[in-house]
């Protein structure tokens, strides 16, 4: 199984300072639709509605297709629950805060099948989504701050 979890801070100096409510709506928006979030994403489309905080999407990441169920949990994180596809697990999106203000939390816990757990091959693939991830957090962030500046009229 691989598992990484990293944190990166919402608002940066120079940048616009975005809200708890601002970084839930862009969390929101990226679970809708992950294209203009997630550079490694090549497809996304919502396929099944199964209540107003569940719903099952189908993604093409990397070149491999998978089924993700989503559930929202109001204000506080998004999890990706992978249900189809060649590489499947969990996958969380957490907004935290601490003295030191807010901040986005990615968290993947997945297992690949027809590879060795432990294995360079393993490892080969958990370094490419840790990289993905680590853009895809920095894209996220960009688009809210982006967001934030058109409806300040920046």
């Amino acid at each position: 199984m691989i598992y990484v979890t990293h944190a990166l801070p919402v608002n940066e100096p120079g940048e616009p300072t975005l809200s708890r409510e601002q970084v839930w709506d862009g969390l929101v928006m990226k679970a809708n639709n992950a294209l203009p979030f997630v550079p490694a994403m090549t497809s996304c489309e919502v396929t099944a509605r199964l209540s107003d905080t569940v719903f099952d999407r189908d993604i093409e990441f990397r070149g491999q297709s998978f089924t993700e169920r989503i559930s929202l949990f109001a204000q506080e994180r998004v999890v990706f629950t992978r249900i189809a596809g060649p590489v499947l697990g969990t996958i969380a999106n957490e907004i935290e805060q601490d003295a030191e203000g807010l901040h986005l939390r990615f968290s993947f816990a997945l297992v690949v099948t027809d590879v060795v757990p432990g294995s360079a091959q393993e490892q080969e693939y958990a370094d490419g989504m840790t990289a993905d991830y680590l853009k895809a957090v920095a894209a996220t962030l960009s688009a809210m701050r982006r967001v934030a500046a058109e409806t300040a009229g920046v």
